[in-house]
């Protein structure tokens, strides 16, 4: 089967209701696009991990819809000017079709994640792939909906710390644990006991499946189940990759949850913001900046002894 993408420019303000009117109008897929890609005029739009862009599309977007080969282009975009009730008509949006070839889009999709070599010795192999090294520590993970591939370099500095610091022996909780990723590491790096806390029940749910395929046993909870659990528990190691506010604002919670002489590691944070979280830490235990990878940084620091 073969198919057809309608491409049209449109303005910011209205491809995101654009798009989702083309969505209920029939659409079989709808992206959108920077219309000034690859010129000078190009803009991207930042977001840190887990929070949407502050906007929604570009100054100049390129919606691009796909459609079967039968679909009538100009009734489906006017429908969808219908449904969105937008001040255009279709003489407002011209457009232009591309024939999609038949392809197999699983195989199209497998090609695009490689396995990625982290560290000295961390592989991160989706599951259609083989190992290119198979005495590496190796993690068998596909990309999901939960955050943490080690594509991300603050995934990736977190995952370089603890294989340099290798937890083997002691006791490791990964807050914010997403995928399950740094749990992984940490307990293929021997340590004891390994706990993953998340807000999102579908990271949990992804965190799991992940530790079956991996041969880890590693316990997660919800933030609320682990506080009433394990209300008490302190680690050796703690690992947060989340965010800089959330972080700042977490501080008395995670070091409260850090066993005598542990260590605290965090990321997710830019490198203008550390100063600020070095600050909101400095009365609980001192953190540096352990290392930089495209504009994020780690922090760690290690509980004075009797805090």
């Amino acid at each position: 089967m073969s198919w057809t993408e309608i491409v049209i420019e449109v303005a910011r303000n209205h491809a995101e209701s654009l798009s989702d009117a083309l969505m209920e109008a029939g659409a079989l897929a709808v992206s959108v696009e920077d219309a000034d890609e690859g010129t000078a005029a190009e803009r991207p739009l930042f977001g840190e991990p887990g929070m949407a862009p502050e906007q929604a599309a570009w100054e100049r977007s390129r919606v691009v819809v796909l459609t079967a080969t039968d679909v009538d282009a100009a009734a489906l975009i006017a429908e969808a000017i219908a449904i969105a009730a937008l001040p255009l008509t279709p003489a407002d949006l011209p457009f232009t079709l591309r024939a999609v070839a038949e392809q197999d889009w699983v195989r199209l999709t497998q090609s695009q994640f490689a396995p990625i070599h982290i560290g000295k010795n961390i592989w991160v192999v989706p599951s259609w792939h083989d190992a290119p090294d198979p005495d590496g520590l190796i993690l068998e993970l596909d990309p999901g909906l939960a955050f943490g591939t080690g594509s991300h370099p603050t995934t990736r500095l977190c995952m370089e710390w603890l294989e340099q610091h290798a937890p083997a022996g002691q006791s490791v909780l990964d807050y914010g644990c997403g995928s399950g990723i740094l749990a992984l590491v940490a307990c293929k790096l021997g340590a004891a006991a390994v706990v993953g806390v998340d807000i999102d029940p579908q990271a949990i749910e992804s965190a799991r499946f992940n530790s079956e395929r991996n041969d880890c046993e590693i316990a997660y909870f919800l933030p609320d189940e682990f506080n009433r659990d394990d209300g008490n528990q302190t680690f050796d190691v703690v690992v947060a990759n989340i965010l800089s506010g959330p972080l700042k604002m977490m501080a008395p919670m995670l070091c409260s949850r850090i066993a005598a002489n542990g260590t605290l590691l965090l990321s997710g944070v830019l490198a203008d913001q550390a100063d600020g979280v070095i600050a909101a830490y400095a009365s609980l235990l001192p953190l540096t900046v352990w290392a930089e990878h495209e504009g994020w940084v780690a922090l760690a620091g290690r509980l004075p002894h009797g805090a």
